[in-house]
């Protein structure tokens, strides 16, 4: 934030800025500097209450859970962060900023800094939790890594979402994304009186699957070239089905990992095969607590 953030702004730096990268701070940085704000004046504060009490320190991250949703903020602008920074990563302005800096690393190394922190704070929780059984903390430790993976969920489910392309309206008005992954989907129309027969012989389509409070939305997925990060997929819309409408059958004969969902009393019917058992149990669930 120091040796590049604040640099943008020094007029003495400002004729090794290129025109197209003037403004973009905003993009390249995200909430970087809030996220810095909560950690020094707040988080930090907080944990240092704990020094001689470390057991405990499951409360911390309680009381300040809801501030981690800051994160997920950031994540969500990383791409147009990474894609800013391919253009730019060999400007004069970032070499002579890291060249002061001393750093061996450049800057997108740091911009990836609270994208790993996040993921970082469940590993030691689950440390902790391991050698704190029977103390007193030991509820809320497993309270707060449950809060954390349910926040790293949060950001990887909406770093999917921003891939959807194709969708004519608004995501956010469908409501909560409960869910998101990868399906085996086999479809089976009654379209008039010809019934396509026995589709599930034919080969399955393959397809991403978005639940939301108030739709599910089925996408195909596009692999990106690129290295790293940028190998984000991106979704194209196929179509969607609103949950008012939708039934699920939970067993499909012969296949552990398929279930059914239906539409307009099984005008549509959709067989979605899971990668495993596991992930067509967690989503059967999901399903049947909207449908409830």
């Amino acid at each position: 934030l120091q040796g590049y953030a604040a640099e943008m702004d020094n007029p003495l730096m400002a004729h090794l800025i290129s025109p197209e990268l003037q403004n973009k701070k905003d993009i390249l940085f995200g909430n970087m500097e809030e996220i810095y704000h909560f950690h020094n004046r707040i988080f930090l504060r907080e944990l240092e209450t704990y020094v001689e009490y470390p057991e405990l320190v499951g409360r911390c991250f309680l009381d300040q859970m809801e501030d981690f949703q800051i994160y997920e903020k950031y994540c969500q602008n990383k791409p147009r962060s990474e894609s800013l920074w391919r253009q730019f990563s060999d400007s004069v302005f970032f070499q002579e900023c890291q060249r002061k800096l001393d750093h061996k690393l450049s800057l997108d190394s740091y911009l990836l800094k609270p994208v790993q922190r996040i993921t970082k704070y469940q590993l030691l929780l689950k440390e902790m939790l391991k050698y704190s059984k029977n103390c007193e903390g030991a509820e809320d430790l497993q309270e707060a890594l449950t809060s954390i993976l349910g926040i790293l969920k949060a950001v990887n489910d909406s770093m999917h979402q921003i891939a959807i392309t194709g969708y004519d309206g608004n995501l956010n008005e469908l409501g909560k994304l409960l869910m998101q992954g990868s399906f085996n989907v086999w479809t089976d129309h009654k379209k008039g009186h010809t019934k396509v027969k026995d589709l599930a012989r034919f080969k399955p389509m393959q397809r991403h699957l978005f639940l939301h409070e108030k739709a599910v939305l089925f996408c195909k997925k596009r692999e990106e070239n690129g290295e790293g990060y940028e190998k984000a997929p991106s979704y194209s819309y196929k179509h969607s089905l609103n949950m008012a409408a939708v039934g699920i059958t939970e067993n499909v004969k012969g296949d552990a990992k398929k279930f059914e969902i239906w539409y307009n009393a099984r005008e549509e019917v959709y067989i979605v095969q899971a990668p495993t058992p596991e992930v067509k149990a967690t989503w059967v669930n999901e399903i049947r607590k909207v449908l409830t």
